[in-house]
């Protein structure tokens, strides 16, 4: 192969790599190994810091160099960051802040760069990744207490007013690399700051324990100042409607994403608020863990493919050709995936344009004796197996104890009382006069598993409140983190959603590039297009890449900010759902999904000799087809399985408990597509998925469940029980589809009264203000005067008050007043 990357001897081997990644694994059948992915708030802190640069992005690192080079030149110091004394150090990141305020735009990116280059580590002269971490950590924290992040703070907002940068991209056919240098710089240095502080905060480690806390508590209580997240979901907005193309979207959420995960917090700190707020409203604490009891489980094999099942028959008809080939029912699992495709046109429009006929799905009939499946808790306690065994090994019963909902109980002691007696007893949840023994010991049961949440605590307060306004009192809103930051989204938050989604989209593998679509590649194009094979399979990589990375950035926000919404009050949870909904989320996934889900788990987009620091550590070895793969041996992506499970999550606490958009998984197919992501051999992937099922199942009619008795029966084992919850049946009174628009609209005018009472400002002139009529507080009010009136006190007295005759008696009959 010559120098430029051409030659016969390489085309094969980048043949080779292509069909790989494109190769569909459909093909591996049932028999793959369980996947050994560890779920966590993020990668390990190499990687995420490697992600951060794009392999375009390369050459620029040199420049980094060669300002602190020329820097160190005019101080008169060595050019080497380790020879200097802390003094020496201190000195010159605080002449480099004081050249950030310079009017001259080249000398402040020269010193944002040469911090830029301190904050990387001072990688020139660093002999192995190790140390350049270590130094970078050290650098770091001295930048931060010298104050470097809140000066980039402010360079960023002012390159954000850079309207000169913005009308320059806005008039350029295809926006690149070059239109987003100085953002680029300014975002890396923040991002950098904050990815090593988040990493230090959970390290275990208390050096910097004060800065840690001191970083955190600045991030949440910027009172005086838009708060930092804001800025950069405004940037996002600005991005998606046109008016900023050059935005460098992946270092934007990238930098979006660990601000809310410092501020917010993540797994760990969402627990431990939980316990902290069920107790102090009475509630017990939580003695399972969704998150800890998944890593525990062993993946099921996967419902067979249509492929598969026609093998089998081959096989068997071939090895036994005088017997008649019989199939197992729980074999003809996923057959009617096959041709069942999610349309083109899933995402976009007006909302519910897509909705089609549900002729498929009619078959709602109960089966026979379907009266005694509302209560079947007596089976849920049997020490039996489930029905169908898959490849999990079942410890001894189930892995979740069963739940139930107060509501759930009083439905069924109406119904039981309807039928037994004749007759109903409203807010009774006590009284069996007349009722058989079975249904004793039913309301027994259900009440051992009863569960209480505290959004049921919340709906209910918001109930009185708006029942009794004057009497019931809400009490002081406490400013945490969350709360602080819900009300500096508010007035933007539709705009905030539909922004990140639309980028999700484009970033989505599903989608097609449309001329009218937003370009999220702008930051990772170069100004010159490869002109080699080689070049171009870099690039390729490098584009996917990209996309990989924003989707999971993404997909990290929406569910950071739903956790924790949800905890901090259900309403604020809901106000962000119904306006994922109304923008189309739930398509939106589905779309991501109906993909070769295995061949984007096991991409291999990363060419590891490329990724940050190694790419400037030691010597560099020559980029040919061969050192591509160096280092990649991971049988899968850690950041797409993140992206997967996330965008599961999502979906999940979208359609929970509300039947309007079970609906619309229903309407768009979902089942097909979400079946065949159970071909990732990873329990935590295949819960979410099998979630999403159980809670459509009822709708998708009897034929559906007779034909995928495999997914039933792996529904059983892994997913929790309602105790007399009829997912498997389709008895719910609840499944009525006139009912949907009614329930969402119900909700929407709950979430709005929510917000118009806690956070409009004209709610305090309401009827029900209470008016100041005391003589001595009113005339004893005082008012700052600005010193221009006080200047000019005379001159207003004799215009507005001696110049003017009023007439007192028409102002006394003026019936206006």
């Amino acid at each position: 192969m010559d120098p430029n990357g051409n030659g016969k001897r390489g085309l094969p081997r980048l043949r080779e790599i292509i069909r790989r990644q494109r190769q569909d694994s459909d093909g591996g059948g049932t028999d793959s190994p369980d996947l050994d992915f560890i779920y966590d708030d993020t990668d390990t802190h190499p990687n995420e810091i490697a992600e951060l640069y794009s392999y375009t992005e390369q050459p620029e690192l040199a420049l980094n160099v060669k300002a602190f080079e020329d820097q160190m030149e005019q101080y008169n110091l060595p050019p080497s960051w380790q020879r200097l004394s802390l003094e020496q150090r201190k000195s010159v990141v605080m002449k480099l802040l004081d050249q950030l305020e310079v009017s001259s735009k080249p000398l402040r990116m020269r010193a944002a760069r040469c911090i830029l280059y301190i904050a990387q580590g001072c990688w020139a002269e660093m002999q192995s990744d190790a140390e350049q971490q270590q130094w970078a950590r050290v650098n770091v924290m001295l930048l931060y207490q010298l104050g470097v992040f809140s000066a980039f703070t402010d360079l960023l907002n002012i390159e954000i007013e850079n309207s000169t940068a913005a009308h320059v991209a806005m008039r350029k056919i295809a926006v690149s690399l070059a239109d987003s240098q100085d953002l680029r710089v300014i975002l890396s240095v923040l991002y950098t700051i904050t990815e090593v502080i988040r990493n230090e905060k959970y390290s275990g480690s208390t050096e910097y324990q004060s800065d840690v806390e001191s970083f955190c508590s600045d991030l949440a209580n910027s009172y005086d100042d838009e708060l930092l997240i804001v800025k950069l979901l405004g940037m996002v907005t600005r991005f998606c409607s046109g008016a900023a193309p050059h935005f460098p979207m992946k270092k934007v959420l990238l930098l979006l994403w660990k601000l809310i995960l410092v501020t917010l917090g993540g797994m760990t700190v969402l627990k431990d608020l939980k316990d902290e707020k069920r107790e102090k409203a009475g509630l017990p604490r939580l003695d399972e863990d969704t998150m800890e009891i998944a890593k525990t489980m062993r993946a099921s094999s996967p419902p067979a493919s249509a492929s598969d099942l026609l093998e089998a028959q081959n096989q068997k008809r071939n090895t036994r050709p005088f017997r008649r080939n019989l199939m197992k029912q729980s074999s003809l699992d996923d057959h009617e995936s096959l041709g069942m495709e999610l349309d083109a046109t899933l995402v976009g429009g007006d909302n519910g344009d897509e909705l089609g006929e549900l002729s498929e799905y009619d078959d709602r009939r109960p089966p026979e004796n379907s009266e005694n499946n509302q209560m079947y808790s007596n089976y849920q306690n049997r020490p039996t197996s489930p029905p169908l065994q898959s490849s999990l090994v079942v410890p001894r019963g189930l892995p979740w104890k069963p739940k139930v909902r107060q509501k759930d109980i009083d439905l069924f002691l109406d119904t039981a009382r309807l039928k037994f007696v004749g007759y109903s007893l409203q807010g009774d949840r006590d009284s069996l006069a007349g009722l058989p023994l079975p249904i004793h010991e039913g309301v027994k049961t259900l009440k051992e598993h009863v569960y209480t949440s505290l959004a049921e605590l919340q709906i209910q307060k918001e109930e009185e409140i708006a029942r009794n306004p004057l009497s019931t009192s809400e009490g002081e809103i406490e400013m945490t983190p969350t709360e602080i930051l819900y009300q500096a989204m508010l007035p933007n938050l539709p705009q905030y959603m539909i922004a990140l989604l639309k980028i999700l989209l484009a970033a989505a593998p599903t989608s097609k590039a449309k001329t009218d679509s937003i370009n999220i590649m702008a930051d990772v194009l170069p100004e010159e297009m490869p002109m080699t094979v080689l070049q171009s399979m870099k690039l390729g990589i490098d584009v996917n890449r990209h996309k990989e990375i924003i989707v999971k950035a993404v997909s990290a926000i929406l569910l950071l900010l739903l956790k924790h919404f949800k905890l901090n009050h259900i309403y604020q949870f809901e106000f962000m759902s119904q306006h994922l909904v109304f923008a189309n989320c739930i398509p939106l996934v589905l779309k991501f999904f109906n993909q070769n889900i295995m061949a984007y788990v096991g991409a291999k987009n990363v060419i590891p000799i490329l990724d940050f620091p190694s790419c400037v550590i030691g010597d560099q070895p020559e980029l040919t087809a061969e050192s591509l793969e160096i280092g990649d041996s991971a049988p899968f992506s850690w950041r797409n399985m993140f992206s997967c499970i996330n965008l599961l999550r999502i979906l999940n606490k979208l359609t929970k408990w509300k039947h309007s958009r079970i609906m619309m998984l229903v309407v768009f197919k979902s089942a097909p597509i979400l079946k065949r992501t159970l071909k990732v051999r990873h329990a935590m992937t295949q819960l979410y998925v099998l979630k999403l099922l159980k809670m459509q199942t009822k709708y998708l009619g009897r034929q559906w469940r007779k034909s995928n008795m495999k997914t039933i029966s792996a529904i059983y084992q892994k997913v929790r029980h309602r105790l007399n919850d009829d997912w498997a049946y389709g008895n719910d009174l609840d499944a009525r589809p006139w009912d949907f628009q009614a329930e969402e609209c119900a909700l929407r005018a709950s979430v709005d009264r929510f917000n118009n009472r806690r956070y409009t400002q004209a709610n305090q002139d309401s009827e029900f203000a209470p008016v100041d009529n005391c003589l001595n507080s009113v005339l004893g009010t005082t008012y700052d005067l600005s010193e221009s009136f006080k200047q000019h006190y005379q001159l207003w007295l004799e215009q507005e008050v001696y110049g003017n005759t009023i007439e007192w008696e028409e102002l006394l009959l003026n019936q206006t007043i």
